[in-house]
């Protein structure tokens, strides 16, 4: 099972958020790029990258930080947040950004979304953020009327490989992971690999989450845990990496 550390950038400085309140950041770095050089250097082999300001104001905003992180850490760079128009693939296509994700657009523009999939393959993620069992879009600001786990089976239909599921009420808050509503996820979408996040707090739920691993649970976001030090990298790794 893979491990993304978080890097959450708002005002070009990495943060983390408290339930998608803009308003509410920690901190953590005045240097993105150094955070991301850390993480490499101490064995991640993933990174997850967000641009805040683009998710809430719909365009790329921090794309030079992004670039430069991509292009100074020696791991796959997984990025979203903004990426509302062909425009913002292109762009992302001309740095060295392994995956890019998109949430937003893939709900209310299909069209962009079957043209992400023909330019970007299996490395196009789709995040799937859901407040009460229902996608929320816009930065997480706007509910809409869609279950995510509809939303996440006709992604699988549509040929979408990967999903981050997010509930949106545990982020960044340690109160723990939903176990139950992503194994829920990962059997109502059969077929797709699935990215645990929001709310991850203890080596237990990265024991339980590893146990999801059949279902298509391939995957979680670490961001607080890490930061504040409720574990340290390497013994998530030495779970998630635990044979059976």
């Amino acid at each position: 099972m893979r491990l993304f550390p978080a890097i959450d950038i708002q005002g070009g400085r990495c943060v983390r958020l408290r339930r998608g309140d803009f308003a509410s950041e920690t901190v953590f770095s005045d240097d993105p790029v150094e955070v991301a050089r850390t993480w490499a250097s101490l064995g991640a082999r993933h990174l997850h990258v967000v641009d805040l300001d683009g998710a809430r104001e719909g365009e790329l905003r921090n794309l030079d930080l992004v670039r430069r992180i991509a292009e100074e850490v020696a791991v796959p760079v997984q990025f979203g947040g903004g990426i509302r128009s062909e425009r913002a693939l292109e762009q992302l296509s001309q740095t060295l950004v392994e995956r890019v994700v998109i949430g937003t657009s893939a709900l209310l523009d299909e069209a962009f979304l079957k043209a992400a999939l023909a330019q970007w393959g299996p490395r196009l993620v789709v995040a799937v953020d859901a407040a009460d069992g229902y996608v929320s879009t816009h930065g997480w600001r706007e509910r809409s009327g869609m279950p995510a786990a509809s939303f996440a089976s006709h992604m699988v239909a549509l040929g979408v490989a990967e999903i981050v599921y997010t509930d949106i009420a545990r982020d960044g808050m340690l109160g723990g992971i939903n176990l139950h509503a992503t194994e829920d996820l990962a059997r109502a979408a059969s077929g797709v690999q699935i990215i645990a996040s929001g709310g991850l707090s203890s080596l237990g739920e990265l024991r339980a989450l590893k146990r999801l691993e059949p279902l298509g649970v391939t995957g979680v976001i670490a961001g607080r845990a890490l930061y504040e030090g409720s574990f340290t990298l390497t013994e998530a790794l030495d779970i998630l990496d635990a044979a059976g």
